[in-house]
C-alpha cells in the first residue's frame, strides 16, 4: 500500500521524498491519507504526537496543487496557537518548495509590511488562526473575493483543541463564510491526536460531502511513567535541578503563576531555564522555541501552549508539576519524548498536594486502561450565532436581514432555525444591529460594546481580560494582570515575568502599559483564570485508586507509595450508601463522596428542595445532618433550587457576547454548560 500511494504522488514530490528528505517510504498513516485526499474527501487524520500527521495532510495536498496547477492562496492551514504556526513555517516552506510553491504566516505578531507583501504576491499556503481569518473577512483592506476565491483546502491542525471549546464553533462558522467566496468546493482536513469519538468529530467538522477517517484512535501504553510526590514547588525545583543534568527537559505547569515561580527557583539554582506561556511577548516566547532546537543542557518551563504539535526535536524528558485534568492532555505531553529510534516515551509526575497526587494516579490509571476522552463541542453556542451575525454585517454591510439569518442557519445547522431568527430580532431591538429598509448593519449599541480598536473584541470567541503590557525600555516583556501592579505599602511592587523579577517604576493606565526594571528582589506573579470541573471518568478513577478497586499498576516512586497510603486515609471510616460513600465530619456535617465531577454534583444538588448551605466539589457534596442525597438522582430538578442556581450562574458568567442574548437564551447556554445530566444517570 505504501508503494502504491507513493506512486500516486506528483513526480517532483516523489523525487524529493527520497533524495531530499531521505525517506525510504511513507508511514502507514501517510500512505493511507493519499487516496482520500487526492479524491477530495474530507478527512480526519489521527496519529499520536510526532506521528507524521502534518506530512500526511500536506504531501498529498501539494501533489494536487502541483498537478492541478492551483493559483494561490489555495490552502489555509489553521493552528490554535501562534507558536505552532511559527514552528511550522520553515518545515512547510521546505515541502512547498519541492513543487515551486510558497508559504506565509499571518497572525497578530506578523508585521503589516509582511502582510502587505502577501496581499501583493499571494502565497500558496497561508498559515493562520481563526481570529486572523475573521479579521481578514471584516477588514476593508482585504479584497475577499480575490483573497479567498482560490481556496481549495482548509487544514486544521490540533482539531481536538478547537472542537472542545467555542473556538471550534467560531472556526467552523468562519470556514462557512469563506466558502461563499471560493470558486470551488473546499475540502476540510483535520489533524488530531487520539480522541474517543473520531467519527462524531469528523461529522461535526466536515458538514456535507464524502469523508474518511485516516489512522487509528487506539492508545498505546508502551512508556515509562513515574509518579513522585515532592510536597512543594520548592522541592520540585530542587529535584528538577538535580535530575537529568546535561539533558533537555520540558516541564509542564498548569498555570502561568506556577511557571514563573518554578522558573525563578531553577535560575537561583544555576539551572539554565527558559519560559513559555501566553502572557509573554513574542520575543520572549521565541527564546523558548529556539531552545528546543539549539540547547542541550536546559529546562524549558511551559503551560499547555507547548503541549500542542510544536516540533521539539530530540527532547529527552517530560516532567509534569502536579497533573493535567485529562488523559488526552497527558498523552499530548508525553508524546513530546521518545522520538529517537530505539528510545521509549517517558513521563515524570512531581506532585505537590494530596489532590494533585490523586489526580495523577487517576490519569495514569485511565491511560493504562486505554481510555481517552471524547471531544464534545460546547452545547448551545447561541452567543457565537450573535458574534457571527455582527461579523457578517461588518463584512457585508447592508445585507438583507433574511440573508443574515439564513447564513447563520447554514453555519449552525444543529440549532433551532426559529430561535436563530429570534437572536437577530433581539439584537435589532437592543440596537446592537441596525435595520433600515430591511438591510442590516452594525447598530450604535454594537459599536459601543464591541467597536473598540476596529472591533478587535469581535474577532475572537474567548473573553480577553484587561492586561497591562510590561516594558523594560523599548523592549516588551509580556502582559500582567492589573491587580499585580497594585501599590505595596512601604515596599516596591515587584513582578515575576519570564522567570525574572522586575520592579515596577510607573504605570500608564491610559496606554495600558507598566514600566519595569530588573531587580534582585523576590517577585510575585498573578493572572486571573478559571478552573474547570474534572470529568466523570477521571473522578471515578480517583475512587478506584482510593478504594483499591482494581489492580492497575500506578508506577509510583518510594515517596509515591508512601503518599498513596496517606491519601487512602483521607476518607475517615466511610459508610457505604448505595454507590456513595458517607463520611461524618467533626463539624456535625455530612460529606457524601460521589466521585462524579463537579458538573454531575451540581446536577445532583438541584434535586434538593433546599440547597442552601450545600457545598459542592468534584469528589463530594457536603450537607447538614438532616439532608440525604441517596437516590436523589432519580428525582426531578426542584424549581426553587434551579432558580437560585441560575441566578448565581448567570451573575458569575463570563460568556462573551452575552449582551446579545435574551435572558432565557443566556440561561440555557450557561446551564447546559455547567451541568452533566448524561453522566448523572450513570451514578446509580
Amino acid at each position: 500500500m505504501s508503494q502504491e500511494a507513493f506512486d500516486r504522488l506528483h513526480g517532483a514530490l516523489q523525487y524529493h521524498i527520497v533524495n531530499s528528505m531521505g525517506w525510504t517510504g511513507l508511514r502507514s498513516t501517510q500512505a493511507d491519507a493519499v487516496e482520500p485526499i487526492l479524491a477530495g474527501k474530507h478527512c480526519l487524520i489521527l496519529a499520536p504526537t510526532a506521528g507524521g500527521k502534518t506530512e500526511a495532510a500536506t504531501i498529498p495536498v501539494l501533489s494536487r496543487m502541483a498537478t492541478e496547477e492551483w493559483p494561490g492562496p489555495s490552502v489555509l492551514y489553521v493552528c490554535p496557537i501562534k507558536a505552532l504556526l511559527n514552528n511550522l513555517e520553515s518545515r512547510l516552506s521546505r515541502y512547498a518548495g519541492f513543487v515551486g510553491r510558497t508559504v506565509q504566516v499571518w497572525h497578530g505578531d506578523v508585521g503589516q509590511g509582511a502582510k502587505a507583501r502577501a496581499k501583493r504576491i499571494p502565497p500558496d499556503i497561508l498559515l493562520t488562526t481563526p481570529e486572523s481569518l475573521e479579521g481578514m473577512l471584516i477588514s476593508t483592506k482585504v479584497d475577499r473575493a480575490s483573497w479567498f476565491g482560490n481556496v481549495r483546502v482548509v487544514i486544521v491542525d490540533e482539531l481536538h483543541a478547537f472542537a472542545g471549546d467555542d473556538r471550534g464553533w467560531h472556526l467552523r462558522a468562519v470556514i462557512k463564510r469563506i466558502e461563499a467566496y471560493a470558486r470551488q468546493p473546499i475540502q476540510r482536513i483535520g489533524l488530531s491526536a487520539t480522541v474517543g469519538n473520531p467519527g462524531e468529530l469528523l461529522d461535526w467538522f466536515a458538514g456535507s460531502g464524502e469523508r474518511q477517517i485516516v489512522g487509528s484512535s487506539s492508545v498505546t501504553t508502551d512508556a515509562d511513567v513515574t509518579i513522585d510526590h515532592v510536597g512543594s514547588m520548592a522541592n520540585a525545583a530542587t529535584v528538577i535541578s538535580r535530575l537529568h543534568r546535561g539533558a533537555k527537559r520540558l516541564v509542564f505547569c498548569d498555570s502561568r503563576s506556577k511557571v514563573e515561580e518554578l522558573a525563578v527557583s531553577l535560575r537561583t539554582m544555576n539551572t539554565r531555564t527558559f519560559v513559555s506561556h501566553s502572557s509573554l511577548s513574542a520575543s520572549e516566547r521565541k527564546l523558548a522555541e529556539n531552545a528546543f532546537a539549539e540547547e542541550r543542557d536546559c529546562v524549558i518551563v511551559a503551560t499547555s501552549t507547548l503541549e500542542l504539535g510544536i516540533d521539539v526535536g530530540d527532547l529527552d524528558y517530560v516532567i509534569q508539576i502536579d497533573a493535567p485534568s485529562t488523559v488526552s492532555s497527558f498523552l499530548q505531553r508525553m508524546g513530546r519524548t521518545g522520538r529517537r529510534s530505539g528510545s521509549r516515551r517517558s513521563f515524570l509526575f512531581l506532585t505537590t498536594s494530596d489532590e494533585a497526587f490523586l489526580l495523577a494516579c487517576a490519569i495514569t490509571t485511565l491511560w493504562r486502561e486505554k481510555f481517552v476522552e471524547q471531544i464534545k463541542p460546547p452545547p448551545l453556542p447561541w452567543h457565537m450565532v450573535a458574534q457571527q451575525m455582527m461579523a457578517l454585517v461588518l463584512e457585508r454591510p447592508g445585507l438583507p436581514a433574511h440573508e443574515v439569518v439564513d447564513v447563520a442557519r447554514a453555519q449552525f445547522p444543529e440549532l433551532d432555525p426559529t430561535t436563530i431568527a429570534t437572536v437577530f430580532d433581539f439584537m435589532v431591538d437592543e440596537g446592537i444591529l441596525f435595520l433600515s429598509s430591511g438591510l442590516a448593519s452594525m447598530g450604535p449599541e454594537g459599536e459601543k460594546l464591541f467597536g473598540r480598536a476596529h472591533f478587535l473584541d469581535l474577532l475572537s470567541a474567548f473573553a480577553s481580560p484587561m492586561v497591562l503590557a510590561a516594558r523594560h525600555g523599548a523592549t516588551e516583556l509580556g502582559y500582567v494582570d492589573p491587580m499585580a501592579v497594585q501599590h505595596q505599602k512601604d515596599r516596591p511592587t515587584v513582578l515575576l515575568l519570564g522567570g525574572r523579577s522586575w520592579r515596577v517604576t510607573s504605570v500608564d493606565w491610559s496606554k495600558r502599559t507598566v514600566a519595569v526594571e530588573p531587580t534582585d528582589d523576590k517577585g510575585k506573579s498573578r493572572w486571573l483564570g478559571t478552573s474547570r470541573w474534572l470529568g466523570f471518568e477521571v473522578c471515578q478513577a480517583m475512587r478506584r485508586v482510593l478504594m483499591q478497586e482494581g489492580d492497575a499498576e500506578l508506577g509510583l516512586s518510594k515517596r509515591g507509595n508512601c503518599q498513596l497510603d496517606e491519601v487512602r486515609e483521607l476518607i475517615a471510616a466511610p459508610e457505604r450508601q448505595g454507590s456513595l460513600l458517607l463520611e461524618r465530619l467533626g463539624s456535625g456535617r455530612l460529606r457524601w463522596w460521589t466521585f462524579a465531577g463537579g458538573a454531575v454534583n451540581s446536577s445532583l444538588t438541584l434535586r434538593l428542595e433546599d440547597a442552601r448551605g450545600i457545598r459542592v466539589d468534584d469528589l463530594w457534596i457536603e450537607t447538614d445532618l438532616s439532608t440525604s442525597i441517596t437516590q436523589i438522582h432519580l428525582r426531578p430538578v426542584h424549581p426553587a433550587a434551579m432558580q437560585g442556581f441560575v441566578l448565581n450562574l448567570v451573575e458569575s458568567s463570563d460568556l462573551k457576547f452575552s449582551a446579545c442574548l435574551t435572558q432565557e437564551l443566556l440561561v440555557e447556554v450557561v446551564v447546559s454548560r455547567s451541568l452533566d445530566e448524561e453522566n448523572l444517570k450513570r451514578l446509580g
